[in-house]
């Protein structure tokens, strides 16, 4: 609307003046985020999100004034409310298959999805991924995700039946591989010297490649964020064996994208070896509803090949989620979460430590996992220890773990001896702690004074 052609008979000149400088304000920023496809530096008002949301919407064919569907998906809202929780934004993304492809109903949520990938990967690069050449938002959660990204690896590898992984004690990890119908082939994390944490085995994984032939195995996947005491694999030095072997290689990155220590080991890992593509959560390190994850990786073929794997058409909800979610908080409040999360990082492990001398605990040693914490009990009187975390949990505290040997959990008909502990090895009961983005200072406050009554109460 042309605000200048107003008549004076409604408002005086220089009342409407201010107002039009006002909205074309509001239209400058969103000239730039069109033009340049880059995250904001500070992060926009509910009122201009809603506006550049509301603005695309119209773009699509089911709010076309004039508009008469006689297709069997025509992006019709039985419930307002529904209608309204969308924006009307009812036709998804992606075509016939592909994530990545134009849909001529839906131009409005084609834009959101496009402009919510470039945000994502100038995020990434913000975070010290330089490299990253590519990304797109999945509307499925991680292990989903992971699954889409096997299968992808399938067509160029098409006789490969193994995925060399290093142990981790997350279910959806591990049903990732055998969802997709691959044979994982497990190779336990190690305690090395001067270590108290897990570490990455790389003279099996050196063993198990000349064990097997090399068009036989689809692709080594690795971790970086995890539960305490399994710290970051060694990222560096997998995507070198993979390098050498020629072997693709997938990081499992979950909640690794808030931390630029992690980020930084995938950027290493591109630069002296071999990573092919790299998997983060949405609602972990975005703090969005659960839902959606992010392929990111440094070869653009490779990641459009996961897109084309997506068979039919998906939800537009979490690209929204997203998009919304970037823009009010910008690159520069999105960084300042990081850094606070990591200076918080550093307070729960200094009061970890004050409660572990005082109740004959150890906090374990784990320097490669900069966001979870391990407080190894030495004396717990408790028939069960896991019973610990259940107390807190009533008490209101969620997250913790507390992880005992001796369970046997089985997965798809596979066995793992001591469930949770990432090891076959047995050990002490422990309970994690973490520090993620969005946790604040009267987060942890509560969790100690918490933790130290039920210890105080224990030892008496």
């Amino acid at each position: 609307m042309d605000y200048t052609k107003i008549s004076e008979k409604l408002i005086p000149a220089n009342y409407l003046k201010l107002a039009v400088e006002s909205q074309k304000a509001k239209e400058v920023q969103i000239k730039e985020l069109l033009e340049k496809r880059k995250l904001p530096e500070d992060g926009w008002s509910d009122e201009l999100i809603e506006l550049v949301v509301q603005q695309l919407s119209a773009l699509d064919s089911n709010n076309f004034g004039h508009n008469v569907g006689l297709g069997e998906r025509e992006a019709r809202i039985a419930c307002n409310l529904v209608a309204k929780r969308h924006y009307n934004l009812g036709h998804g993304i992606g075509r016939s298959g592909d994530l990545l492809e134009a849909q001529p109903k839906a131009v409005g949520s084609t834009i959101v999805s496009q402009l919510t990938n470039a945000l994502l990967l100038d995020l990434i690069h913000s975070m010290g991924v330089q490299s990253c050449k590519a990304c797109f938002l999945v509307p499925m959660a991680t292990g989903m995700t992971l699954s889409l990204c096997f299968l992808s690896l399938r067509k160029l590898r098409p006789k490969a039946r193994y995925i060399l992984w290093s142990r981790i004690d997350q279910k959806s990890c591990f049903k990732s591989m055998t969802a997709a119908g691959f044979i994982p082939i497990i190779i336990n994390t190690q305690r090395v010297e001067n270590n108290e944490g897990l570490c990455t085995d790389l003279e099996e994984f050196e063993k198990q490649i000349s064990g097997l032939n090399n068009e036989e195995i689809l692709c080594i996947m690795s971790t970086t964020s995890c539960f305490a005491p399994r710290n970051c694999d060694d990222i560096v030095q997998l995507a070198e064996i993979a390098k050498r072997h020629d072997l693709p290689h997938i990081v499992n990155n979950a909640y690794g994208l808030q931390s630029t220590y992690l980020c930084h080991q995938l950027q290493q890992g591109q630069r002296t070896g071999r990573i092919d593509l790299f998997i983060q959560s949405t609602d972990k390190n975005l703090m969005v509803p659960v839902g959606g994850a992010i392929v990111a990786g440094f070869h653009e073929s490779i990641v459009h090949n996961v897109a084309k794997t997506y068979a039919g058409r998906a939800s537009s909800s979490q690209s929204l989620d997203v998009f919304m979610t970037l823009l009010s908080l910008g690159k520069n409040g999105y960084l300042q979460l990081c850094r606070k999360r990591k200076q918080l990082f550093n307070e729960l492990k200094e009061k970890i430590e004050s409660i572990a001398k005082k109740y004959n605990c150890k906090l374990l040693d784990t320097k490669g996992n900069p966001i979870s914490l391990a407080l190894c009990f030495n004396e717990l009187p408790l028939n069960e220890p896991t019973k610990l975390g259940s107390m807190l949990y009533t008490r209101g505290i969620s997250g913790t773990r507390v992880v005992a040997s001796g369970s046997v959990k089985s997965i798809d008909g596979y066995e793992f001896k001591n469930w949770g502990t990432h090891e076959d090895s047995a050990c002490l009961p422990y309970l994690t702690a973490a520090a993620s983005i969005g946790i604040t200072r009267k987060d942890i406050d509560v969790f100690i004074k918490k933790l130290s009554e039920l210890l105080e109460s224990l030892r008496k």
